[in-house]
């Protein structure tokens, strides 16, 4: 009985390396150029990225567009879409003008039993068009926010990164960030459950340094959590609270 329980204990432990949770904001092209199609799809779903495993997002409570100095609402251009298997959303958005174009999605609150407690992933993403490029560490003044210190586009596979995470407007010292690639084809393969996310730490002003080691589209998620609760069948349960930022990184040719 003693070996049974303490493999369950090992089983349990393992399995719950492999299970961070990532909002997404994935759109078809980071960098707009003058040849290329100006509709951009923009993909929104929660998952655990490396894994391939989805869970259904509701419609969020926002989703927007903020680019030269104004913000739109794409909240009614959200589409109904199924990824990983699971409810998700996309929406289709022509890009007409020069401009560094952030978008960023609040889900609303997502109860996982597993962790009793309810997720909110404030996520975003940032593209730039026809050679702007102004503005891309500008904060939208989420209510957590990474803040990017390096370009959060044409970067290759290998560069550092380095972004500052942010809770109600300051920086939050020693914040713990949550770092993933997006699998999409399933093909890469993790050594051990240790290297599916990988986990660094800010420093004392809220500063994260990150490499990333291959091309693709890769996630950071600094977790805090919030100075408030949610009743979960009558009782006060905790929210983790998410700054999600998802950046591609290129291959060098």
């Amino acid at each position: 009985m003693k070996k049974l329980f303490f493999a369950g204990v090992f089983l349990v432990f393992f399995a719950g390396l492999a299970q961070a949770h990532f909002g997404m904001v994935i759109p078809s092209d980071s960098m707009v150029m003058q040849d290329d199609n100006r509709t951009v799809e923009v993909t929104l779903s929660f998952s655990h990225p490396f894994e391939g495993q989805g869970m259904d997002l509701v419609k969020p409570k926002q989703m927007k567009v903020e680019a030269n100095g104004k913000t739109k609402n794409l909240l009614s251009s959200l589409k109904s879409r199924t990824v990983m298997g699971h409810k998700a959303w996309t929406l289709d958005y022509t890009v007409k003008k020069p401009g560094v174009y952030m978008f960023y999605m609040e889900p609303k609150p997502y109860w996982e039993p597993a962790e009793d407690c309810f997720i909110i992933h404030y996520t975003k993403t940032v593209i730039t068009a026809f050679g702007d490029d102004e503005g891309w560490d500008k904060e939208i003044g989420l209510k957590t926010e990474i803040i990017p210190l390096a370009k959060p586009y044409g970067l290759y596979a290998g560069n550092v990164f380095q972004g500052i995470v942010k809770l109600d407007g300051k920086p939050v010292p020693y914040a713990e960030v949550e770092v993933e690639y997006y699998n999409q084809d399933g093909k890469a393969k993790a050594p051990t459950d240790y290297m599916v996310t990988q986990t660094i730490k800010a420093d004392s002003k809220g500063v994260f340094t990150y490499a990333a080691p291959a091309a693709g589209w890769w996630g950071f998620a600094a977790l805090n959590t919030a100075d408030y609760t949610i009743k979960q069948d009558g009782q006060d349960k905790d929210v983790e609270m998410g700054a999600v930022l998802w950046i591609k990184f290129h291959a060098w040719k």
